[in-house]
């Protein structure tokens, strides 16, 4: 959380009072928003949440919230965007954007005591993102591209300490070989891009909201999924054929895989490992953080995924990739393919 923000208990009673909330009874700074400062705050008749964008231009910030705006007329578990007094879904706070959500109640999970059913559900749900996201015409630009990510990933290089030499040889050859084998006519469409745990809250199996929509954007839905499969179906320093199987059940209840996909689907994961190793090396190193981010938010946690699906460890992808390769049911994507097209989808 970058230091220089802050907020007072009395700007955010006038805050309040501009949405139409009672008095504040209290505040909590929530720590695990890395490219943000929020804060849940307390009134005598319910919450809300407030949120202060520290990296996204106010172009950015619109867009962002014309998204929600829509996937939520689409009955999507996303935040509330609330408007004030004025109608305005944000205002300019010391230079940056400051907006306002309805707090939803629920609780996050760690990846390991994620149960079947809520990794279902959490498939099933990005499932429904990318379906109700084909009708959202407008454009996105997708900040973590491959060719944004290798741009992050050499401005970063030179920069790196010496002892870094193994790991920037891995990334190197991992550039190269992402560059040539990376499919591009893949579909696509809105995706949410960063669907880590902390970003999902449970009320039993449901999920009941998909928060951090940061790095949303119009991208390839392999990988979207493919970044859920890295962050919710690895544990204890292995991939989860269990969790994966879970996850991807629950997916196809809604949207099944071209054939395409599947094949695309190992080097989407490289992709998604590459990428969160390459901006968390950025923050770790040349980014001014505290301690406790630079603990959360280690880039050796995924260029250790990225050493697995490289073959360089062994870490449980092998039946994975079975699975992979195994996946593609060519009926069963006919029989979604006329249910979409009578649909309108």
């Amino acid at each position: 959380m970058p230091a220089e923000i802050k907020i007072s208990k009395k700007d955010l009673n006038e805050i309040a009072a501009d949405y139409g909330f009672p008095r504040v009874t209290g505040v909590h700074e929530i720590h695990d928003a890395s490219d943000n400062a929020l804060y849940a705050v307390d009134t005598v008749k319910g919450k809300f949440d407030v949120k202060i964008d520290v990296v996204k231009s106010e172009i950015e910030v619109k867009r962002e919230l014309d998204l929600l705006t829509f996937l939520r007329k689409h009955a999507f578990p996303c935040p509330v965007p609330l408007t004030d007094r004025r109608g305005r879904h944000y205002r300019d706070w010391e230079g940056r954007s400051l907006s306002v959500y309805r707090h939803v109640e629920g609780r996050s999970v760690e990846p390991e005591d994620l149960s079947s059913a809520q990794l279902e559900n959490v498939g099933r749900v990005l499932g429904e993102l990318h379906l109700i996201g084909k009708a959202y015409k407008k454009g996105i630009d997708n900040r973590f591209g491959f060719d944004r990510v290798a741009e992050v990933y050499f401005d970063a290089r030179g920069r790196l300490p010496h002892y870094f030499k193994k790991i920037i040889r891995t990334l190197d050859e991992e550039i190269e070989y992402l560059n040539h084998y990376l499919e591009g006519k893949l579909p696509k469409g809105i995706i949410h891009g960063d669907l880590f745990p902390s970003n999902i809250r449970f009320k039993g199996d449901k999920v009941v909201v998909v928060l951090d929509f940061e790095a949303a954007c119009r991208g390839k839905f392999i990988f979207d999924l493919a970044t859920a499969v890295n962050t919710l179906c690895f544990e204890n320093g292995r991939y989860s054929l269990k969790k994966f199987e879970s996850l991807i059940a629950g997916y196809e209840s809604l949207r099944t895989l071209s054939l395409a996909e599947w094949d695309a689907f190992p080097n989407e994961l490289r992709f998604s490992a590459f990428r969160f190793t390459v901006t968390r090396l950025r923050d770790f190193f040349l980014n001014p953080i505290d301690e406790r981010q630079r603990l959360n938010k280690d880039f050796q946690d995924f260029y250790e995924r990225l050493r697995i699906l490289r073959r360089e460890r062994s870490g449980g992808m092998e039946p994975i990739l079975m699975a992979m390769a195994t996946g593609y049911d060519y009926r069963k994507y006919q029989r979604v393919k006329a249910v979409e097209k009578r649909s309108g989808r």
